[in-house]
């Protein structure tokens, strides 16, 4: 008998036999939303394990190799180059792909590349194979921003999703501190083996667990179910590639926050990357405390990215752009607290403003480019609308990485920590564009 492997990633159509009960339609749901939620958000977090694994190790994984700063930033931006990339072309097959093989696969990939690749020393190896690992990273999201709107309404989608979005924050949080335990009493080419190693398990998970739509299971679109239309509507006479020229490639609301996204991503890799390097090299904090102390600033992303949800429903309903831009004012206040105060002999302050980046990088991260971009497109395009957002994303992690790299090794620190609270502002103004467009939808 042939196996056309191809056949598990195509999207799974509807069910012939549709449910019709209502008590067994609201039972499978309740069902069905929980499993799905947890499948994908668990599975997100591993995806960080497998991603963010050699942020805390960077102090150490560069010192003894050699590496140096400018060759670090090549590094990570081959990396985003890869994931930008990717996560766009990622976005436009997902829209009609099967969500459960679709996440599965790149976290199996991914996980691959981990085991073997703290045993590599050669910066264009290392290169190389750092950016594979962000092809199929480029594979989580687009899979979850596909499985949030077809599962949940828009009414609840900016609490579900910026819930789901601390699944990152988790993972970030949780593999600093394994990274941690991990470099003292292991090593740190450990760092890369054992989150590849819980990544294959996971990858198995998720294909057992996750599901494609609602409707292949019979079950009525969610729409129908929470009698909450969509903001946008697909027009019924349009073809595929029509929807995204009109919702996606033609839409300026989407591009104004496409650009934003590029400054968000510039300010949150900024300061999570390279804060591990300033503590250690300029502020003199010894290399464990280091990468425990990094780790702050994932673990207050959490309730900062779901807190953000959170006040989008409940005093906005469901518009991101006014707690962004709280969110992205304050995130520049507690940059510049941090570049003046950080080091041992301010201890606790450096943790207050560490945590305050991360809860006030963590909404805007979560809304723009996730939330907010589902708002002004139709259900049937947001995969690709959250993937060119994403690229463009991925444009200011590149930033990051080498832009920010040559900032810092051509004008200090100062200068470098100074872009990204301009960043802050940009993104503002950006954002803003949008208010009067997501108001109306």
């Amino acid at each position: 008998m042939k196996i056309n492997l191809f056949s598990y990633f195509k999207e799974v159509p509807p069910a012939q036999n549709k449910l019709t009960d209502d008590k067994v339609i609201r039972r499978k749901y309740r069902y069905w939303r929980w499993r799905m939620f947890y499948s994908m958000y668990i599975g997100y977090v591993v995806f960080y394990f497998t991603r963010k694994n050699i942020s805390p190790a960077l102090h150490i994984f560069s010192e003894e190799l050699g590496i140096s700063i400018l060759e670090l930033g090549i590094l990570s931006s081959v990396f985003y180059v890869t994931y930008g990339i990717g996560k766009f072309l990622s976005g436009t097959l997902a829209d009609r792909s099967n969500i459960r093989f679709f996440m599965a696969a790149g976290l199996f990939f991914a996980s691959v590349i981990n085991l073997f690749f703290g045993f590599i020393e050669t910066l264009w190896l290392l290169s190389f194979f750092w950016g594979l690992n962000g092809a199929f990273q480029s594979m989580g999201f687009p899979p979850v921003a596909r499985g949030l709107v077809h599962w949940f309404s828009a009414k609840e989608r900016a609490t579900k999703w910026t819930i789901w979005s601390s699944s990152h924050t988790a993972g970030t949080f949780l593999i600093g501190i394994i990274v941690a335990f991990l470099i003292k009493y292991v090593g740190w080419r450990a760092a890369f083996y054992v989150p590849g190693i819980i990544g294959i398990f996971t990858s198995f998970y998720l294909a057992n667990r996750l599901r494609d739509r609602p409707v292949s299971l019979g079950l009525p679109p969610i729409e129908d179910f929470k009698k909450s239309p969509m903001p946008v509507v697909k027009e019924k006479a349009l073809t595929h590639w029509q929807v995204l020229k009109k919702h996606v490639f033609n839409n300026p609301y989407l591009w104004s926050l496409c650009f934003a996204y590029i400054f968000i991503y510039l300010i949150r890799f900024g300061t999570l990357d390279w804060a591990t390097k300033f503590m250690y090299d300029v502020r003199g904090i010894d290399k464990v405390r280091v990468a425990f102390m990094w780790s702050i600033m994932p673990l207050f992303g959490m309730p900062g990215g779901i807190i953000a949800g959170l006040i989008a429903d409940k005093f906005f309903q469901g518009r991101c752009t006014p707690i962004n831009i709280i969110y992205l004012i304050l995130l520049a206040g507690s940059i510049f607290g941090f570049y003046h105060y950080a080091g041992m002999n301010h201890f606790a302050l450096t943790c207050f403003f560490l945590a305050c980046i991360g809860f006030f990088v963590d909404g805007p991260q979560n809304l723009v480019g996730g939330v907010q971009v589902s708002r002004i497109t139709v259900p049937e395009a947001v995969s690709t609308a959250c993937g060119l957002s994403g690229l463009f994303g991925y444009i200011g992690a590149i930033i990051s990485g080498v832009g920010l790299a040559y900032i810092t090794e051509n004008f200090g620190w100062a200068a470098m920590y100074y872009t990204c609270i301009a960043s802050c502002f940009i993104a503002c103004f950006l954002v803003a564009l949008s208010w009067k467009k997501e108001a109306s939808c």
